[in-house]
């Protein structure tokens, strides 16, 4: 079992090293992933493959840099404050939830312009 900080940590690398291939195998199969656009919901992503397919298209999209504010963990829990830096810069954060080891619940919010 992988602990919750190392989880996020793998996470975050993901996008501030464009590496999607570090999202693989930390995500759960019900993982379950809100996004902070379109508005004024955003996206929902349900399951391991819609999940690492939203992420990998996030880390690697070349018009976007990700840049990590802070981390707060607490057992199963994190939440991630970030920074975007593209035509229109945004913050946000996500409130994650790690179970064994896995991602099930990310959790989207932003400062959108």
């Amino acid at each position: 079992m992988t602990d919750t900080a190392t989880v996020i940590q793998q996470f975050n690398e993901a996008f501030l090293e464009r590496a999607p291939e570090k999202l693989v195998d930390i995500i759960s199969d019900d993982c379950v992933m809100e996004g902070v656009g379109p508005a004024p919901d955003g996206n929902r992503w349900t399951g391991y493959e819609e999940c690492l397919a939203g992420w990998r298209s996030l880390a690697t999209d070349p018009a976007m840099r990700f840049e990590v504010e802070h981390v707060d963990v607490d057992g199963d829990r994190a939440v991630v404050r970030w920074r975007v830096q593209a035509e229109e810069p945004f913050r946000g954060v996500n409130l994650m939830r790690v179970r064994d080891g896995r991602i099930v619940e990310a959790l989207g919010y932003g400062k959108r312009p």
